[in-house]
């Protein structure tokens, strides 16, 4: 992560963005897929791998491999892997 990005996520107030559990920086890949559960979960609470990947112009695998340092990093809401029939789910509450 840039040192213009930290500085902006801490001008934003949005540590929990910045840093995951363990104190490591999130990827740009993470930060989407963050950034895109915080936005949909108020709306939503089931969100499929597939369909997540669909929206950020990922894979379903790259969002699957990214997802333990996002539950990790996501202070704000909790995010727990849900099912697996037809891919897998992750149930997002705040």
């Amino acid at each position: 992560m840039s040192a213009t990005s930290t500085v902006e996520s801490a001008e934003t107030g949005d540590a929990a963005a910045t840093t995951g559990a363990a104190g490591g920086d999130l990827s740009d890949k993470q930060h989407q897929i963050l950034a895109y559960l915080r936005e949909h979960a108020a709306e939503q609470t089931y969100f499929k791998s597939r369909l997540i990947a669909e929206e950020l112009g990922l894979s379903a695998k790259e969002v699957g491999a990214n997802m333990s340092a996002v539950v990790d990093a996501a202070a704000d809401i909790d995010v727990e892997k849900w099912g697996y029939s037809s891919g897998t789910t992750w149930m997002v509450t705040q």
